[in-house]
């Protein structure tokens, strides 16, 4: 059984440069960065942190 959550990441190319990246999915879940690469991955870094808050909220 596969349990992986899937999401659709956005890339938007920037005016000065770089790229925007958000989570379809997922309602303020954005990032950006220089490259592609860079900016999925700072587009997961913000989920993470933010799942890590919303799980804080719940559990304190």
């Amino acid at each position: 059984m596969d349990n992986k959550l899937k999401l659709t990441i956005v890339f938007t190319p920037s005016e000065e440069g770089g790229y925007t990246a958000y989570i379809k999915e997922m309602r303020g879940v954005i990032s950006e960065g220089e490259t592609i690469e860079e900016a999925r991955e700072n587009v997961i870094d913000a989920l993470q942190l933010m799942l890590e808050v919303e799980r804080e909220e719940v559990y304190n």
